[in-house]
């Protein structure tokens, strides 16, 4: 298990075929006015890789882009809705098919109120892992050791959650809602980003 750590783009054919788990770091939680810094990406076979986008970037990483463009390939992420919206509006691509853990756990899981990545890596894998760094400056010339370990760990588990919470939404039949939202995630980024953040468009106020 290795953290590979890139500038700016991804190198060509460093994933293999098939679902990609993937996060972001932002400057913070407003999408237009907090930078996205970092990008997370795994193949579920052991490494991670990290591409880091400096103040002032172009954000002109291609061989990204097409990795999360991809239409073959479905996009694992923990709160899609959030990373889809950053993905869209710094790289200008729409990362999609979309399976969403937190979604997921929350269409299963409903037993309980805790749906943080954390608490499905304690409770599904009997794992954890440090949420410390998460309110770190993700912006800093250079990411330390611990932020470089906790990027990576968002990414790290992604996969074998999803297999998981894949055979509890077959069992709770509710495999294809589940897919219906994951299906409008796009959709809901893009009005995060011009304005409806907080409104509820569907509601009858």
């Amino acid at each position: 298990m290795t953290v590979h750590f890139h500038e700016e783009d991804l190198p060509a054919g460093v994933l293999a075929d098939g679902p990609v788990a993937v996060d972001t770091e932002t400057m913070g939680l407003i999408t237009p006015r907090d930078r996205l810094c970092v990008v997370q990406i795994s193949d579920g076979n052991g490494d991670e890789h990290l591409v880091r986008f400096a103040k002032g970037s172009t954000y002109d990483a291609p061989n990204l882009k097409a990795v999360l463009a991809d239409p073959s390939r479905v996009k694992i992420y923990h709160f899609a809705r959030f990373d889809l919206a950053a993905i869209a509006y710094y790289l200008g691509v729409v990362a999609a098919p979309v399976f969403c853990t937190k979604i997921a756990s929350k269409m299963t899981r409903t037993y309980t109120d805790r749906h943080g990545l954390k608490n499905l890596i304690e409770e599904l894998l009997g794992e954890s892992i440090s949420k410390q760094q998460q309110s770190s400056d993700w912006g800093a010339p250079e990411l330390n050791d611990a932020q470089r370990e906790y990027a990576a760990s968002d990414v790290r588990y992604l996969h074998r959650l999803r297999d998981i919470l894949i055979e509890r939404l077959a069992r709770e039949d509710r495999l294809e809602l589940a897919q219906a939202c994951y299906d409008f995630l796009p959709a809901r980024a893009r009005l995060d980003i011009a304005g409806w953040a907080d409104q509820d468009i569907f509601s009858h106020e």
